[in-house]
């Protein structure tokens, strides 16, 4: 029994197991699978796939973040511009235009559970391309133990099923991104490899570069098989929550204007951060702790606000895929009514904003208040109604149970 035979056939192109395809072809000491097959007769007959850009204008972009993201206007706005224009920016290549554009990535900041991820991964289902989200924390560079940032795109190339044609027009988003910043005052002759160095890793395919992505993920090694990615046309979105960007920002605009005290020991209220990051520049970012060639890549710099109790309500009923609205289907599908009140509602969504952790919390909230009557309900037919007010936040009371009058 050979090796291969031994952990299973995989196709020697793209990577794919023998049970994830219809056929695999075997050969003397490697494998095709029928989609590479296919995709190799398409090159011959040079008659490549040609995925046509589904182009929207930033208005209409913005229209249909709306609908899922609440708030964050200006963020929206932001990314609206910088997606339309990167996308006009490979259609101008495709048709080989003599005036070529600069590339568009975003860099989003703001407090965690404040939509940054929301934002991108809606973005990719409006555009109807593949999208794949990292952790900047998992990341390491080159020959050090961790993950290779190239596993990044083999991620998305994953995600539009191994076309790669249709992986290099997708979009990346990094989390995180702020805690790979570099170490202050590190003298130490050893590699920074958690901070520095993944920044200098992702320097060059974030720009735009051929990357040998190996097709079954992992560290590379010698004599491996690759699968070729251009990301000159990937779009890159990064995020994080710079916690304490803020004083930064205030010493910077402390210089030149009255009124501000930036004393190390100031703690600055909701408006005053989501005021100080507002103003963000690039040069407050190197201070924090990015590398000047690292911020240089981001010409697109948006900021999301830290959500506000009325913010978390609208989260709760607005959007298309509102959590109270997905509860209130489950329960419909047991012919039962889910009610909650305005008082109710604020109650939960104030204590969401205790936890520090934004929208995240909302749906735990819900889920802990609902467990019991989701497992009773299915077994008990007699339940008409269920009603939800403030005290079932604030006091534990368990919502109102209102039953079908039986005679």
């Amino acid at each position: 029994m050979t090796k291969k035979e031994k952990n299973g056939a995989h196709c020697s192109f793209c990577g794919r197991p023998e049970e994830a395809v219809e056929k695999l072809i075997s050969g003397p000491e490697s494998y095709i699978c029928d989609k590479c097959v296919r995709l190799c007769i398409e090159i011959v007959d040079k008659k490549p796939i040609h995925h046509e850009l589904k182009i929207l204008k930033p208005k209409e972009i913005k229209a249909s973040l709306d609908a899922y993201v609440i708030g964050q206007e200006r963020a929206k706005k932001t990314i609206s511009v910088a997606v339309y224009n990167h996308y006009k920016r490979i259609r101008s290549l495709q048709k080989e235009s003599e005036i070529e554009y600069s590339k568009s990535n975003v860099l989003l900041l703001g407090p965690t559970g404040s939509g940054k991820t929301l934002i991108a991964r809606t973005l990719a289902n409006i555009l109807d391309v593949p999208f794949a989200i990292a952790d900047a924390t998992t990341l390491t560079e080159a020959g050090y133990v961790g993950e290779d940032v190239e596993n990044i795109i083999l991620r998305l190339v994953q995600a539009a099923d191994y076309d790669i044609a249709r992986a290099e027009q997708g979009i990346i988003y990094v989390d995180e991104i702020d805690k790979v910043r570099k170490t202050t005052g590190n003298v130490s002759i050893t590699r920074d490899v958690s901070g520095e160095g993944v920044q200098q890793a992702l320097l060059k395919i974030v720009e735009g570069t051929i990357a040998n992505v190996p097709p079954k993920g992992g560290r590379k090694h010698p004599n491996q098989e690759y699968i070729r990615v251009n990301t000159q046309n990937i779009l890159f979105i990064v995020g994080g929550a710079f916690v304490h960007l803020e004083k930064i920002i205030a010493k910077r605009l402390g210089k030149s204007t009255i009124g501000f005290d930036v004393g190390e020991a100031r703690v600055f209220d909701t408006n005053e951060i989501n005021y100080l990051l507002s103003k963000v520049e690039p040069e407050d970012l190197i201070q924090f702790g990015m590398i000047p060639e690292f911020v240089g890549r981001f010409n697109s710099i948006a900021n999301c606000n830290e959500l506000t109790i009325q913010d978390l309500v609208d989260i709760l009923i607005k959007p298309k895929n509102a959590i109270i609205k997905q509860y209130q289907y489950l329960f419909a599908e047991e012919n039962v009514s889910l009610k909650f009140t305005d008082d109710g509602l604020r109650a939960m969504a104030e204590k969401a904003k205790k936890t520090g952790t934004g929208a995240r919390a909302l749906r735990m909230i819900v889920e802990s208040l609902l467990l019991e009557l989701m497992f009773d309900i299915p077994s008990d037919p007699t339940i008409k109604e269920i009603i939800v007010d403030e005290e079932c936040i604030t006091s534990q009371k368990k919502p109102k149970v209102i039953r079908l009058q039986t005679s």
